[in-house]
C-alpha cells in the first residue's frame, strides 16, 4: 500500500502540493501565497504555508533525484553566501559543463571542511558520473578539500583540478536563479529551516533546467511532483 503523505491534512492534497510548488519555484513570499488562496476562498495562515514547505520540500527532493538526467564529468563548483539567524552562512554549488546541477550543500561555515562535505554528498547522488575535472575559484580552502577528498578515494586520482576564474562564470550566473529566490526571504531562523527550504527550491530549479526526466512543460511537472508524492495513486 502507498504511504498517504497528506493523511489528518485539513486541506486537499493538491492544494498544499501547489502551495509548495509555487513557493519553490517563483520568488512568493509565504504571505503572498495567503493572499491568493484568499482569492480562491481558502484562508490559510503563513505558517502553516512554512510547516509544509519544510515537511515536504525534503521528501521532493529524495523521490525527484531519482529521475534526474546524468550531468557531465566537467564540473564547475562555487559557494554563494546566504543569512542564517543573521550571520553568514554558505551554500556550496556546482554545475557541470552544460549548467546542469551538481549538487549543492549548505554549511554554516565556509572552510576546508565544509567543502569536503559537498564533494561527499555529490559523488554519492546517482545522476553524478565519475569528475573528470573540477573547475573552482582560487580559495586555498577548496584546494585542500579536493587534494584531501583525492588522497582518501571519494574523488578519483585522474581528476583534473583548474582554480581558472573565467571558467566559474556558468556557476555564478546559475547562483543568481537562486539567490533570486532566497534574497527576498531576508535570512533564515535555523539551518534546518534553510536545508529543508534550499533543498525544495535547488530541486525545482532542476525541473526548470529541464534535468528531470518525464518534465516537459508545467503540465508534466505538475503530473510527475504529483506522482512522486502519491497524489492520484
Amino acid at each position: 500500500m502507498t504511504e498517504n503523505l497528506f493523511k489528518w491534512k485539513h486541506y486537499e492534497s493538491g492544494i498544499i502540493v501547489l502551495c509548495i510548488r509555487w513557493y519553490l519555484e517563483y520568488p512568493l513570499s509565504y504571505r503572498m501565497l495567503v493572499e491568493m488562496m484568499a482569492e480562491r476562498g481558502l484562508k490559510v495562515t503563513h505558517t502553516t504555508i512554512m510547516r509544509w514547505v519544510h515537511q515536504y520540500s525534503p521528501i521532493l527532493d529524495e523521490r525527484i533525484r531519482n529521475r534526474v538526467k546524468k550531468t557531465k564529468d566537467s564540473w564547475r563548483m562555487d559557494e554563494t553566501y546566504l543569512k542564517i539567524k543573521g550571520k553568514n552562512a554558505y551554500l556550496y554549488r556546482a554545475v557541470d559543463s552544460d549548467g546542469n546541477t551538481v549538487d549543492f550543500y549548505v554549511s554554516e561555515n565556509r572552510d576546508k571542511n565544509a567543502a569536503r562535505k559537498f564533494f561527499k554528498k555529490s559523488v554519492k547522488a546517482p545522476h553524478n558520473q565519475q569528475r573528470r575535472v573540477i573547475t573552482t575559484d582560487k580559495y586555498g580552502a577548496t584546494e585542500i578539500a579536493i587534494l584531501e577528498e583525492i588522497y582518501y578515494g571519494s574523488l578519483s586520482c585522474k581528476t583534473q583540478y583548474r582554480m581558472t576564474k573565467y571558467l566559474n562564470n556558468i556557476i555564478e550566473q546559475d547562483h543568481r536563479f537562486i539567490k533570486k529566490k532566497i534574497n527576498p526571504m531576508l535570512g533564515f531562523h535555523s539551518y534546518e529551516s534553510a536545508l529543508k527550504t534550499i533543498c525544495g527550491i535547488e530541486i525545482m530549479h532542476m525541473i526548470r533546467k529541464g534535468q528531470v526526466e518525464g518534465i516537459q512543460c508545467v503540465h508534466s511537472e505538475v503530473s510527475v511532483i504529483n506522482e512522486v508524492l502519491g497524489i492520484g495513486a
